[in-house]
């Protein structure tokens, strides 16, 4: 039943604080680091002439995740996409396409516990992790880093504010051997264009850093 007009406030729920990669945990490893393949704004952002070209928008969320990644967490071993995009091709038949592997599934958490990545996924980011690998057991690295979605909403405040936005970067951290989500987090971060809001959000996982 909705109710209109009934007294008290609206409860809005309070989102949680951004986790911090557990770098310590993976460190020294070879992680490698999916292309996003979902972007979404509310239209009131009025953002859609920055991301209406998609690819271009997802190449541009890419290349900041992936310099921010390197630069912030140098301890471990970061396999961006165009590595994985070109071990892909190498092995053609074989290979899933990075950039077509519905990683978007993981955008919202699911009910299963421990949460496990579902298949075909889960046998697409061994595949891959495999071939990307250098050494180790297995062939290659243990853990894919996966950023499930990236939506912008609009930043709560007053109704004559200058009108900016928040970044939702939803990040999951897989192990590809058993297919366990040992981390997941949605990074938030305000800025006043989406590059800007998307920094911001990539350097909460981050933090202690300028």
């Amino acid at each position: 039943m909705v109710c209109v007009g009934c007294g008290g406030k609206s409860q809005t729920p309070t989102p949680e604080p951004t986790a911090p990669l557990p770098t310590a945990g993976i460190a020294a490893q070879q992680v490698a680091v999916l292309p996003l393949t979902l972007i979404a704004a509310e239209d009131s952002l009025r953002w859609g002439g920055l991301l209406s070209e998609r690819r271009a928008a997802l190449t541009k969320a890419d290349s900041v995740l992936g310099s921010l990644l390197q630069a912030r967490a140098p301890e471990v071993t970061w396999i961006l996409p165009d590595a994985l995009r070109r071990a892909a091709r190498r092995a053609p038949g074989i290979a899933p396409d990075p950039d077509q592997m519905g990683s978007a599934i993981l955008l919202h958490p699911s009910r299963q516990r421990p949460e496990v990545v579902p298949d075909p996924l889960r046998s697409e980011l061994r595949t891959l992790a495999a071939l990307v690998g250098g050494g180790g057991a297995g062939g290659g690295g243990r853990y894919v880093l996966v950023p499930a979605g990236l939506v912008f909403r609009r930043t709560s405040g007053p109704a004559d504010a200058r009108l900016g936005g928040t970044a939702e970067l939803t990040m999951v951290l897989a192990d590809v051997r058993t297919g366990r989500v040992g981390f997941r987090t949605v990074a938030r971060g305000e800025g006043d264009d989406p590059w800007t809001a998307l920094t911001r959000a990539v350097k909460n996982l981050t933090p202690g850093l300028p």
